[in-house]
């Protein structure tokens, strides 16, 4: 993910830049939604926002959260890795197993604006490219009217649009795994420090009220 050194950073930070075209492999808007089931009355939610390494850690420390897996979504072509996934169509995305009685899905939302530029279009920071463009993929009605609608309360505070995509979900791809929990194990990481860090930190300064005890 970290492959073009930026100059203009004060302090040396791989990003995770990407030039490659996806080939129009995108999933279309038309798509039916493939809802997954509930496990042991866990709920998942997937999200894009990104480089995958800063979106996981921020909602690793959201109330609610089991489990956070970073991988690849969004696009059409088949077994994507990281060599490959933007040219299938996909964007760095994450899979969010959480308890619908602790936090409900319209909270993860809250997350997914709070924790970002919300109309910085295809990249977030110094990652551009579709493969880091913002999506939100809904699973059922319910949930696309509801991003639909938080979308319409949080287009009120900006004068440019937002940037996320509203994408019926179809198939996450599991990442390698020395992508999975990479701000933990590699806290050092010039990326780690000067963009993932900063991002996570930004977040958790804006709502305290949904993060983790271990977190405050």
């Amino acid at each position: 993910m970290k492959r073009l050194i930026f100059l203009v950073l004060l302090v040396t930070s791989v990003s995770c830049a990407q030039t490659s075209s996806d080939k129009n492999k995108k999933v279309s808007a038309d798509a039916e939604p493939v809802q997954v089931e509930d496990e042991d009355g866990m709920k998942k939610a997937y999200f894009a926002s990104g480089c995958f390494w800063c979106s996981e850690s921020i909602y690793n420390s959201v109330i609610g959260v089991k489990k956070v897996i970073a991988g690849y979504s969004g696009g059409t072509g088949e077994n994507p890795n990281y060599q490959n996934y933007v040219q299938k169509g996909h964007a760095e995305s994450i899979e969010v197993t959480y308890d619908p009685r602790v936090i409900e899905y319209r909270s993860l939302l809250t997350v997914y604006f709070g924790s970002q530029d919300v109309t910085q279009q295809n990249g977030q920071g110094p990652d551009q490219g579709s493969g880091y463009r913002s999506v939100i993929f809904y699973q059922n009605e319910n949930e696309k009217e509801l991003i639909e609608k938080t979308i319409e309360e949080v287009q009120k505070d900006y004068n440019k649009p937002i940037a996320a995509e509203i994408i019926p979900f179809q198939k996450f791809w599991e990442a390698e795994e020395y992508h999975q929990n990479y701000e933990v194990k590699n806290p050092t990481h010039p990326y780690i420090q000067n963009v993932s860090l900063p991002r996570l930190n930004r977040f958790q300064n804006k709502h305290p009220e949904l993060l983790k005890k271990s977190q405050k």
